[in-house]
């Protein structure tokens, strides 16, 4: 079951940023627009969606577009994939970069401290 999670995860990633790319890039054409990660429920009934952009403070935007546009988004992968259900999916913002970024911040100031 853990190896059917993982890869349903990773198609829906895939399906999901191609979905994206074609059909929404050129409403951010100033914001780079990831999908880092998917995780699906054990039972396969919804997906979240975590997305990140740069730079940062567009993300709100973007996110706010992207669940406006879900039941378009749901529709096409509905399309895309040959499973039945398809999770349903949550966009997420995905803090992981910018705490990444923090805490790279954070040890390049004790280097300095410590040189």
């Amino acid at each position: 079951m853990v190896e059917r999670v993982l890869k349903m995860n990773e198609l829906i990633k895939k399906e999901i940023s191609q979905i994206i790319l074609k059909e929404y890039s050129g409403n951010f054409s100033d914001v780079l627009t990831t999908v880092t990660r998917v995780e699906t429920s054990g039972n396969l009934i919804e997906a979240k969606v975590y997305i990140s952009c740069i730079p940062d403070p567009k993300s709100k935007e973007v996110l706010a577009e992207l669940r406006r546009e879900i039941y378009k988004i749901q529709q096409e992968l509905n399309k895309r994939l040959r499973i039945r259900p398809v999770p349903k999916i949550i966009f997420v913002e995905d803090k992981m970069p910018q705490e990444a970024e923090k805490i790279e911040t954070i040890l390049e100031e004790i280097k300095k401290q410590n040189s």
